[in-house]
């Protein structure tokens, strides 16, 4: 069975990507991040997606990019909420975090070569998604190769690639998709301002995308809203 390094949030898009990769045979390694984020409470997320699924291992990377600061998810910065799902490209919004994709695929590419694994899964998404310069196909291209002329596997000639699966699918095709291999995603977590006791505030980005996606697929949203905990 060949390995893979899945990027795993806990959110929908990163739970789909290590669905499919088991799907397709692969033995996934999964890589979370403690990055500073108010949303931390995503780490749960993916701790119960790493047992739901019998991911063979799991590692927590901590790093504080909270130092650098720059986003609404890393600073006490307020979360932009109920913006025009239409409009959400038009800028990009405060929740960007700089380079945290770089970051993320870097910590991959090193666990990779100590693994001996050549494929990398990460969720990234190019259609309903906040509008992220990193999240676009022209940016994982120029990444993938780069990493193959950075490393030892590169220029030995073991091909490194990133899977993207998800890149052109909607927010409901993914749920569709998910569901369709059998996830639960009551297991996920997308919302960018949760409350303490773990509620989706119901009105970020990730929140509103989330509803529309689950909406559109005709499929029952698990999600845990403040309202519905009032």
């Amino acid at each position: 069975m060949k390995k893979a390094i899945i990027l795993l949030s806990g959110g929908i898009d990163s739970a789909t990507c290590a669905a499919i990769a088991k799907h397709e045979g692969y033995e996934p390694y999964a890589m979370s991040f403690a990055y500073g984020q108010r949303h931390n409470i995503e780490l749960k997320a993916a701790k119960r997606i790493v047992s739901a699924l019998k991911i063979a291992g799991h590692t927590i990377i901590t790093i504080d990019l909270a130092l650098f600061g720059g986003s609404s998810l890393t600073t006490s910065r307020p979360v932009p909420k109920n913006r025009d799902l239409t409009c959400r490209s038009d800028k990009i919004p405060t929740t960007y975090v700089p380079a945290r994709n770089t970051i993320f695929l870097s910590y991959a590419l090193a666990w990779a070569e100590v693994l001996g694994i050549c494929d990398i899964f990460i969720g990234v998404n190019a259609v309903d998604y906040s509008g992220y310069p990193d999240c676009r196909p022209e940016y994982i291209k120029a990444f993938e190769k780069m990493a193959n002329l950075a490393t030892r596997a590169g220029v030995e000639g073991r091909k490194l690639t990133i899977h993207t699966p998800l890149g052109n699918l909607t927010k409901a095709a993914i749920i569709e998709k998910g569901t369709a291999l059998g996830l639960d995603y009551g297991l996920t977590h997308s919302c960018y301002d949760p409350s303490p006791e773990g509620f989706a505030c119901g009105s970020c980005d990730s929140c509103a995308i989330r509803k529309k996606g689950f909406d559109e697929a005709g499929v029952a949203d698990p999600t845990k809203y403040k309202k519905q905990a009032l």
